[in-house]
């Protein structure tokens, strides 16, 4: 089978890094992301424009320590990248569909790179930005949290982890944003931090999350509510060495 993923350099065989995201201008929307102190397992986002009126984004948690998963991650962004523009670009296209095949490709290239099972869970959304609307899939990632008028529901899991069974696909549905409506991702090591310097046993938890979202003010941009969140995590923990990565994407529709 093809496969999209290289882990490293055809001439020089040496490891390939992931690429440098960069942030695309979004019409009536904004899109930001940004991680706490220095990254030492496998959180990976990315963003790209995949046509005229879409902005395809993620975020991924590759199992394992980032001095091991550094080929898995630039192969992993590579389909992301190239596959996802392929599938997405077409005016007419069924966007459930295309993000199916999408989980699907990502998931067994992460599988052929790894030689064998990788967890990868991850939250793929497309977000078109004439029709306001959101097209995630969400495989066996923590919830995402999409905020209204209305309140804040919990985006929850379609599907299984990627890079555990070659042929596991995941649900895709699709959302409508109205104005000032917020879409907020947090990883694992949000979630599982630990307070106190790491001495306490409990942790940040997405119930706290949850709250610190519902009190953010909806004028807030995108790079002020992952920073916001971040920071409350940052001071929750202390001083603490970071267990695991812990990054925070948000989507903000302001028109």
């Amino acid at each position: 089978m093809f496969s999209l993923f290289h882990s490293r350099d055809p001439e020089t065989g040496a490891t390939v890094e992931p690429v440098a995201t960069v942030f695309p201008t979004v019409d009536g929307a904004v899109l930001a992301a940004d991680f706490l102190s220095e990254r030492v397992a496998g959180d990976f986002y990315d963003f790209v424009r995949v046509s005229p009126e879409r902005v395809l984004f993620g975020l991924l948690d590759v199992a394992g320590r980032r001095e091991e998963n550094r080929g898995i991650l630039a192969a992993a962004q590579s389909t992301f990248r190239t596959l996802g523009t392929d599938l997405f670009s077409h005016p007419d296209l069924n966007e459930s569909e295309a993000m199916t095949e999408l989980c699907l490709r990502i998931n067994r290239g992460l599988i052929e790179t790894s030689h064998g099972v990788h967890a990868c869970p991850a939250f793929i959304g497309c977000y078109h930005e004439k029709l306001g609307t959101l097209c995630y899939t969400n495989a066996g990632h923590t919830p995402g949290l999409l905020r209204d008028r209305s309140g804040i529901v919990q985006l929850g899991s379609t599907g299984l982890p990627l890079g555990l069974f070659s042929h596991a696909t995941c649900e895709a549905p699709t959302v409508g944003l109205e104005k000032d409506a917020a879409l907020l991702l947090v990883s694992r090591g949000v979630i599982e931090s630990r307070g106190h310097m790491g001495q306490s046993t409990e942790d940040f938890g997405l119930e706290r999350v949850q709250q610190l979202f519902q009190a953010a003010p909806s004028s807030d941009s995108a790079a002020a509510l992952c920073g916001s969140i971040l920071r409350s995590v940052g001071e929750f923990g202390g001083d603490a060495p970071p267990a695991d990565d812990r990054t925070a994407l948000a989507l903000v529709r302001t028109a």
